[in-house]
């Protein structure tokens, strides 16, 4: 009685999402379900689906009469795995699209009906090519502080790159004189990079002396600390190559990625 009244509804929020959100909020993702503590990743939930369904022919097929049937949840479930499984299979990406799309269109939540239409155009047309996304995150790149830009340097480490190498890099921004901003040490320690303000540390294997706004830039992936460096616009006191040991071992930024698929 309570939902069938109009300003109840679901058209923005919806019941089954919110509840399983409130439950995650006080008591985590575990429904204590030992079976869910440790779950293959969907590929090889997926593969191992489709050999139990008799291969995926099979399954296809049966998801297919499913799909006849209406019920498309059931189909979006199956095929998941299916496409999870052999992603360049045509025939599982155009059937998931088609059962995404009928939930979409049966979604009295809006959050929901551009979930379900989002996966489809991807099973269609491939992930999103986001330029203009790309011109967006460098101008919030440009908003960072020198803290929150050694964050996401470090959340790009190649760990597996990186090896066993520790290096301690100072840094001094000028266009930061006198604040606490001025002065930093990055350190790359058990893999993991860390960052201290406002000092020094006379162990460092270089100091490197810049702008903020150019370390913005270098991040932005609108220059390169090779080229600032032959320009003379970084100094470098110190080993170099120190330098080179972190910022050569980042991982390339994408602004588009797959989600219901690899």
């Amino acid at each position: 009685e309570f939902l069938a009244q109009e300003h109840t509804r679901g058209f923005y929020g919806d019941l089954v999402h919110n509840v399983k959100a409130v439950y995650q909020r006080y008591l985590s993702w575990y429904d204590a379900n030992p079976a869910n503590l440790h779950k293959y990743p969907p590929s090889e939930v997926g593969k191992r689906y489709v050999e139990l369904a008799g291969g995926m022919e099979t399954l296809l097929d049966h998801a297919q009469r499913a799909f006849d049937a209406g019920d498309y949840r059931w189909v979006a479930e199956l095929v998941n795995h299916a496409v999870f499984a052999d992603p360049t299979n045509e025939r599982a990406r155009h059937l998931q699209a088609d059962a995404l799309e009928q939930l979409g269109y049966q979604s009295e939540s809006s959050t929901f009906r551009n979930a379900y239409l989002m996966g489809t155009k991807e099973l269609r047309e491939g992930p999103p090519r986001l330029t203009q996304g790309a011109r967006r995150a460098r101008s919030m790149i440009r908003a960072m502080t020198i803290e929150q830009v050694f964050d996401t340097i470090g959340v790009r480490i190649k760990a597996e790159s990186i090896g066993g190498v520790g290096v301690v890099v100072n840094w001094r921004f000028t266009d930061m004189s006198g604040t606490p901003d001025e002065r930093w040490v990055l350190g790359l320690s058990n893999r993991t990079l860390y960052a201290t303000r406002g000092k020094h540390d006379a162990g460092a294997s270089v100091t490197v002396t810049l702008t903020r706004e150019l370390l913005l830039a270098i991040v932005s992936q609108d220059t390169t600390f090779v080229d600032e460096i032959g320009k003379g616009t970084i100094v470098l006191d110190g080993d170099g190559a120190a330098l080179l040991s972190i910022f050569g071992n980042l991982e390339e930024t994408t602004a588009g990625f797959p989600i219901v698929e690899p």
